[in-house]
């Protein structure tokens, strides 16, 4: 197993990864770093933790749609994926890490 360092959001991470994978992982840390960056740039200094989880959630929506469009074959009917910016969007996603953090703070 290799161990990368890679940087999110001007932080050094360690990610351990298969032999081989280390600038696939690079590459994927990048991409995760720019969607960080621009939450932060939307909503401001939030928390690591919920800076990384409205990352990820606009990540996973880029993914749900991009695997939309290859479903029905055109992106015609299919809305474009939500951006940090939209209305309403932050404060879901904010409410949502609110209550993540809580949680996770309970265990």
């Amino acid at each position: 197993m290799a161990t990368v360092t890679v940087e999110i959001n001007g932080r050094p991470y360690a990610v351990g990864c298969a032999d081989g994978q280390e600038e696939r992982v690079r590459i994927l840390a990048k991409h995760f770093d720019t969607s960080v960056r621009q939450v932060a740039g939307d909503v401001g200094h939030v928390g690591d933790i919920r800076l990384f989880l409205m990352a990820a959630l606009v990540l996973a929506d880029e993914l749900h749609e991009a695997r939309l469009i290859t479903q029905n074959g055109s992106q015609a009917a299919i809305p474009g994926p939500a951006t940090p910016g939209s209305d309403g969007v932050a404060e879901a996603l904010n409410a949502v890490a609110a209550r993540i953090e809580k949680i996770a703070q309970g265990l």
